[in-house]
């Protein structure tokens, strides 16, 4: 019996085609959209995620903060300092000691400052490249990769040897397909020797890098004792007849915690040290990523749940629409209902009957729409810098949900034929 109703329920549905298609039209973007929406915010988590763990779930990053972002930096060029005035602000190398020698739940602090200058390697060049002095430890504690020569070592930063360690990005700028190794490269006016390129970090290491969330892979590496040597600690701001200067020693601190159960307290510890010593606290940012990965994944089960909501309310409207056309067919079908009443069907038949078509539909709607939302993703992807990831429960889910569409919306119009006189339905034209 079961067979015969769900053959004579396709049956009924390819006599209306179009009719049949365009009621699973609502079911099949419901779905599609469940499978995409979700598919393309897990993915924009995992990356916002990894941007943070990246970070490190141990580390505590100390950074400076501009007073009022104003002016674009610009290249010390020698120019007369003793006639314009000096802003300072930010990190200092006295903090970096500070730090070493109170907190005893650190493993160690890497220091970072960022200089500004124009690189050049023949007739290509960077202008305004950002450059990063720094110690070895520097690549540990942000997760790089070489891909080929090394990074700084400790006998570069106590010679305050002129050597420089390119990104992936800059090296390709600067040298195109040649081999960067052991060329000569100037930052400023200041001739170096490359050492080493490190491999590409992707977009996800954009945070890493700190300074405002640039491209990780455009920057180039020196020794810090090398940058402070060369190039000082003040920059010229401003492009006004009269310029003015900044001095910032430090762009950022990250220590590294030796516990992971620690490292609230030991960036409570950080805060007290750096403003006991520091008379203006706004010009320094202390940032914790393990609580900025706590916070985040808290966004994303939200950000789940409203996307899934939203996508919700197209499968909603797709039953709305197998129920419309269901009640419908049951005014269409009057007669015929009256004559399988008169032939000796049940009422439970007739309901099974108009049941199965509404089933019929919504799960061959669900089938087209999972294949349409795992499509969705893939061509986003393709087409776009926007990761997505499909979730597997994702689709025996929304399967689920477009059979059970069809049974809660097609229920009430199955009722409906069911209830229905048989001698009443008979004489219906």
């Amino acid at each position: 019996m079961w067979l015969q109703t769900l053959k004579l329920g396709i049956k009924s549905l390819l006599l209306h085609k179009l009719r049949s298609l365009l009621t699973m039209l609502g079911v099949i973007l419901g779905v599609g959209s469940v499978i995409a929406m979700l598919a393309i915010g897990e993915g924009s988590k995992r990356e916002a995620l990894e941007r943070i763990r990246r970070l490190g779930a141990t580390n505590v990053i100390i950074r400076s903060v501009k007073p009022g972002q104003q002016g674009a930096e610009e290249e010390d060029d020698g120019q007369d300092e003793s006639s314009s005035p000096v802003v300072e602000y930010g990190l200092q190398y006295k903090d970096l000691e500070r730090l070493k020698g109170t907190l005893s739940t650190i493993h160690r602090a890497v220091p970072i400052t960022l200089i500004r200058k124009r690189a050049q390697a023949m007739h290509r060049g960077i202008p305004n490249a950002r450059i990063l002095g720094t110690t070895a430890e520097f690549v540990e504690v942000k997760s790089l990769t070489m891909a080929r020569g090394r990074f700084l070592s400790d006998s570069d930063l106590s010679r305050g040897a002129n050597v420089a360690v390119l990104a992936a990005g800059a090296a390709t700028k600067l040298f195109n397909f040649e081999d960067p190794i052991g060329r000569q490269l100037r930052l400023g006016r200041m001739a170096f020797r490359v050492v080493g390129v490190i491999s590409p970090q992707g977009s996800g290491n954009a945070v890493a890098g700190g300074f405002g969330g640039q491209d990780f892979n455009k920057d180039i590496y020196i020794p810090l004792s090398t940058a402070r040597s060369r190039f000082g600690t003040l920059r010229i701001i401003g492009r006004s007849a009269r310029k003015t200067f900044e001095r910032n020693q430090l762009s950022e601190i990250t220590l590294t915690v030796v516990d992971q159960n620690k490292v609230s307290q030991t960036a409570a510890m950080a805060r007290k040290i750096i403003a006991a010593h520091h008379a203006n606290t706004n010009d320094i940012e202390v940032q914790v990523p393990l609580e900025l990965l706590h916070q985040a994944e808290e966004e994303k089960r939200i950000w789940n749940l409203v996307l899934g909501s939203i996508a919700g309310i197209s499968l909603l409207v797709g039953g709305i629409g197998i129920m419309n056309i269901m009640l419908a067919t049951v005014t269409e079908r009057t007669r015929e209902i009256g004559i399988r009443r008169a032939l000796g069907a049940k009422r439970r038949d007739i309901t099974i009957q108009f049941l199965v078509e509404s089933v019929v539909l919504s799960s061959t709607g669900g089938i087209v729409g999972i294949a349409f939302g795992l499509g969705v993703p893939v061509a986003v992807t393709y087409f776009s810098d926007i990761d997505s990831y499909v979730q597997w429960w994702t689709m025996p889910m929304t399967f689920m949900i477009s059979v059970g569409i069809g049974v809660v919306f097609g229920v009430y119009p199955a009722r409906q034929a069911a209830m229905l006189d048989p001698i009443e339905a008979l004489r219906h034209e």
